[in-house]
């Protein structure tokens, strides 16, 4: 499939005698003619970022798409604009199926395509033009049909990842049966999941996903999906009534919980062999480079600065243990989101991690999504969002007030200051080491 693409771009290049770059709607690389010539400015920054990172930036793809790149049905003229380091002007092709743009042709134009009629205004096309139109077309219908072969691949995947336990057999049975009619996949290669989280689904007309080495198929599921006996089912049970805390009194109601977390994406990955995750981390960089990886802080959470907890990162990734079998393919999915979750809530262990990696966060994260414990319900309040920090920070750094004090960039009586206070808050005691494990554990299991 994809030397079909070459061979297509390849072909816009000659007609138009002009390097062509084919990108999908994400603006992630799919293939690139050959760049005749000495002249560096030829390949300007922002070509040159496209194919050595193979997808350009989320500036650079904001920039293009101010000239309206995703409505048109013609050829569009991209001027030059060196501040933004486009050095040379270019001319868009889109790549359209039945209506909907699948991606984009970019040719860059050294000045002797200025004069180029491109169909715009109601003047037709220069043949050449319509003849890379024509070529553009057959693209995008390569792209169509293999969005849609990816969509069944991850129908299938989603089927086997939500199945309860005695249907996932026969979940198994048909992706195997569909991967091995795909040509991707051999019984017995070792497999794993990554989850990339949060995972933007609204654009239900998206490009299909990047074709990477090992990626075999994907689908969006809601972050508590999964299966039916896993944790996940848990967490949809009603929140228990506040318990009374160590001191005897019944802590205040529990921050409100979001009722539609960001969905994840579940991306299942071939591996070169087993315990060897290098392909996973490939496909979980590129994807998490993507658009649709892009927000702000996880849903509830107060972003947390300083340089005890810089503030969450835009998008986090977590990959599972490896496996061979289709069936066990549900407990590697709950792997890989509980890590990317994790690795969501924790920097230090992003953007990507491994569920073997994330340490204390294997028995966080399989607790059930219940309310935090009542003792700490007052110190989630956004009032207190520092005497929290300094709280996790001090547990953080083993109960050492320097080191907290240093992490914090604050003086040691500012830092027992604030202590007090969050022992008067909790009605819990700092000196007390299962009090302590109670509050480290809540105030981490509270940013998941």
């Amino acid at each position: 499939m994809r030397g079909d693409y070459q061979q297509l771009v390849d072909e816009i290049s000659a007609a138009l005698g002009a390097p062509a770059t084919l990108e999908d709607r994400d603006f992630g690389l799919i293939a690139f003619g050959a760049h005749e010539g000495e002249d560096d400015e030829v390949m300007d920054p922002v070509r040159t970022r496209s194919i050595l990172q193979r997808r350009s930036s989320a500036a650079v793809r904001a920039w293009f798409e101010a000239f309206g790149i995703a409505r048109a049905k013609t050829a569009l003229r991209i001027p030059p604009d060196p501040a933004a380091g486009v050095f040379r002007g270019r001319i868009c092709l889109p790549v359209r199926h039945r209506g909907i743009v699948h991606g984009y042709v970019w040719l860059l134009d050294d000045g002797h395509l200025t004069d180029l009629e491109l169909g715009s205004r109601g003047a037709p096309p220069d043949p050449r033009i319509a003849q890379a139109m024509e070529t553009a077309a057959r693209i995008g219908a390569l792209l169509a049909d293999e969005a849609r072969a990816g969509a069944e691949l991850g129908d299938l995947l989603r089927e086997l990842l939500v199945a309860p336990p005695d249907g996932r057999p026969a979940a198994a049975a048909a992706l195997r049966d569909a991967l091995r009619d795909s040509l991707r996949f051999t019984p017995g290669t070792p497999l794993t999941l990554v989850a990339v989280l949060p995972w933007d689904t609204s654009d239900t007309d998206a490009a299909p996903l990047p074709s990477l080495p090992g990626l075999l198929a994907a689908c969006a599921l809601p972050r508590g999906g999964g299966p039916a006996d896993g944790p996940a089912a848990a967490a949809d049970e009603p929140e228990p009534a506040p318990r009374p805390g160590r001191d005897g009194r019944t802590g205040p109601a529990a921050p409100p919980q979001p009722a539609a977390p960001a969905p994840a994406l579940a991306a299942l990955v071939r591996l070169r062999a087993a315990g060897a995750p290098a392909p996973a981390h490939t496909v979980a960089e590129h994807l998490l480079r993507s658009p649709r990886a892009a927000a702000g802080p996880a849903e509830g959470q107060t972003p947390r600065g300083g340089p005890g907890h810089p503030p969450p990162r835009p998008g986090a990734a977590g990959i599972g243990a490896g496996t061979r079998e289709l069936t066990d393919l549900p407990a590697t999915w709950r792997e890989a989101l509980d890590a990317a979750r994790a690795a969501h809530a924790e920097p230090r262990l992003g953007p990507i991690t491994r569920w073997d990696a994330i340490g204390a966060y294997r028995m966080l994260t399989a607790l059930p999504g219940t309310a935090p414990d009542p003792a700490i319900g007052p110190l989630l309040a956004p009032a207190h969002a520092e005497l929290a920090r300094t709280a996790e920070v001090f547990l953080d750094c083993a109960g050492q007030a320097s080191r907290t004090a240093q992490a914090l960039g604050i003086h040691r009586q500012t830092l027992y200051y604030r202590l007090g206070r969050v022992e008067k808050l909790t009605g819990l005691d700092l000196d007390d080491g299962e009090h302590r494990l109670l509050l480290h554990m809540a105030l981490k299991a509270a940013r998941l």
